[in-house]
């Protein structure tokens, strides 16, 4: 049976990809800078006859692995991009391995491992079955920075897909039928005038009351936006020294809400507010867009084909080893935090294994942000998370790093690696239409509106001018 082969290909293989997973952990890397983590995964897709794309977007950790030709072309999304600040050891106890430096807080040595994993099980599949069509992993960089994609898209990297794939580590299985919301990153510059801010006040024009006064007004303003909206700033720039008016000042914003549109006209207001307090310190200001990505637009049918892959995978099971290993890390978590419960949190087990179809968050718009959204509105997503930490276990902390290292998380990535290499190959059989359901549907959530990047032409990603990895 073909799926049955598909599954005990990745039983398998697990072991490679595990290792896989590990090196990326044991290597963390930032936003751009994740040459061995992409060269890692490009190597391998080479090896097993995959076409390699590198500077996708001009982003030089960025690359699409090919395979097959024709239509229709199915999508998985991968992801490798760590934290600054989580390094952490696989323990229940806080231990940095680099104290201050990067962890997979959020599992993207996880996430990507396993769209590799699944697009290898898949293409084994096509060649022994003579299948046409085309099966894409995209290697995504910086998703942290809400960008890596973004650019991508912009490129058009995702134009021609008929259906794309992803999956999230998480602390229980789930289809993801919620939103997340539009962000934009903006950074503002003030310049004004230097002075001796004892000897002769009156003469300098600060550039740092510019940047106050612009954040006491945008912490007026929100009272006045829509619900949901979020407006989170840091000073980059204060001055040099108590005594000395500063000439130049920035502030670094953060702007989120439900829709693209939303956080658009948090922008043009935000803009006016800075321009009226370079006005009343009679400072300049100029800004510059860091990054951006739209709200994320799930896809239900997309979300029902991976459930039915659940259902047909059955339940994960974990050790007595890797039970006590979750009540020992959830040990270390605040009270409060694990009393938190909502229709996110379904089961307070240790470990859920269930796999839930939450429809009923359809429509919900949580409060982060994730760069998938820009690929959401070019094509019909479907996305799952699966348990790859205890439940209660907040991303972007030390314990999730742990988790995410640990055999935990592996068997979290293997999980999902099945659910989406089936769900790949339900779509190249266009099995019930569902290509056509999954387009259908899309076409009535995007109410016929395009996609237009929200980060504009002629911002240049970081490090655009290096070269692709070696590799």
């Amino acid at each position: 049976m073909s799926k049955q082969d598909i599954l005990s290909w990745i039983d398998d293989n697990s072991a490679t990809f595990t290792e896989m997973a590990r090196k990326i952990w044991e290597h963390p890397e930032v936003g751009y800078t994740e040459r061995f983590a992409s060269s890692l995964q490009a190597d391998t897709l080479t090896k097993e006859g995959f076409s390699i794309a590198w500077n996708i977007g001009e982003v030089s950790t960025a690359f699409i692995a090919e395979y097959g030709n024709g239509k229709p072309i199915i999508g998985i999304l991968g992801e490798f991009d760590a934290l600054p600040g989580l390094s952490q050891e696989v323990s229940y106890t806080e231990s940095p391995i680099v104290a201050g430096g990067p962890g997979h807080g959020c599992g993207h040595n996880l996430l990507g491992t396993a769209g590799v994993e699944a697009a290898i099980a898949l293409k084994k599949r096509m060649e022994e079955e003579g299948l046409p069509g085309t099966i894409r992993y995209y290697g995504c960089p910086a998703e942290e920075l809400l960008s890596g994609k973004t650019y991508m898209a912009r490129e058009g990297a995702f134009d021609d897909l008929d259906s794309v794939l992803t999956w999230h580590p998480g602390s229980f299985n789930m289809t993801a039928n919620f939103s997340m919301q539009a962000l934009t990153a903006v950074e503002f510059f003030f310049s004004g005038r230097t002075a001796h801010a004892a000897g002769a006040p009156h003469l300098g024009r600060s550039a740092l009351d510019a940047v106050e006064l612009m954040n006491v007004g945008a912490n007026y303003m929100r009272e006045h936006v829509p619900d949901g909206s979020r407006i989170h700033y840091q000073i980059t720039n204060g001055g040099l020294a108590p005594n000395i008016v500063p000439d130049k000042a920035s502030v670094y914003y953060f702007l989120r809400g439900k829709t693209r549109l939303a956080v658009d006209q948090l922008l043009e207001r935000l803009i006016k507010t800075a321009q009226g307090a370079a006005m009343m310190t009679e400072t300049s200001v100029d800004w510059a867009i860091r990054a951006g990505c739209y709200d994320t637009l799930p896809n239900v049918a997309l979300n029902d084909l991976m459930h039915t892959q659940a259902e047909f995978v059955g339940p994960m099971s974990f050790t007595e080893e890797e039970e006590q290993f979750a009540v020992q890390l959830r040990g270390s978590i605040h009270p409060e935090v694990l009393a938190t419960g909502s229709a996110m949190t379904p089961s307070k087990e240790n470990l859920p294994i269930g796999f839930f179809n939450l429809k009923q968050t359809y429509g919900m718009s949580l409060g982060g942000s994730s760069d998938i959204g820009d690929a959401s509105w070019i094509v019909p997503m479907g996305q799952i998370m699966t348990t790859c930490a205890p439940a209660g276990v907040q991303v972007h902390t030390w314990q999730a790093t742990a988790a995410f290292g640990s055999s935990i998380g592996m068997r979290g990535m293997h999980y999902a690696a099945k659910l989406m290499a089936l769900s790949a190959y339900d779509l190249l059989l266009n099995v019930d239409g569902i290509i056509d359901k999954a387009k259908a549907e899309f076409a009535l959530s995007t109410k016929g509106a395009t996609y237009k990047s929200c980060i504009p032409m002629d911002v240049k990603p970081p490090f655009f001018k290096e070269t692709a990895p070696a590799g």
